[in-house]
């Protein structure tokens, strides 16, 4: 029975790490395709009332798929932590603790709050450089 434990908290951990790096890239790739795409917009002088309404609706998308990333980086993040601490309590009722050292704990900790930073930044940058271009027409 205790395999399939094992079995089954590997498995969740393996998912939590698919799942993270679906969310990252998107969003990243999501803030530097509206910074493109609005700046992309502003340069045209002639889209008159439509820039507007397409720069409202990227800041509109950043924001949302930004929240959602942030969202899911930190229930992904405590759900690693429990995870973790489950296999480091089985293997300590198992006599081989000395094989998986604590500290990856926090190791996974930093990595998440690094990932949300490159994720929350990227997007600032894209709506700030999206106002200021709009700011100047």
């Amino acid at each position: 029975m205790i395999e399939r434990v094992h079995e089954h908290i590997v498995n969740e951990l393996q998912q939590n790490a698919r799942t993270d790096t679906f969310f990252i890239p998107t969003a990243i790739l999501l803030n530097l395709l509206t910074l493109g795409i609005n700046s992309s917009v502003a340069s045209d002088s002639d889209s008159g009332v439509t820039m507007p309404i397409v720069f409202t609706t990227f800041i509109i998308l950043v924001l949302v798929v930004n929240f959602v990333v942030v969202i899911c980086l930190q229930k992904g993040k405590q759900t690693r932590i429990k995870l973790i601490n489950g296999l480091l309590r089985m293997y300590k009722d198992q006599g081989v603790e000395g094989y998986y050292d604590a500290s990856l704990i926090s190791n996974y900790s930093t990595r998440y709050n690094l990932f949300l930073l490159v994720a929350v930044f990227t997007g600032l940058i894209a709506i700030f450089v999206s106002l200021t271009i709009l700011a100047e027409v």
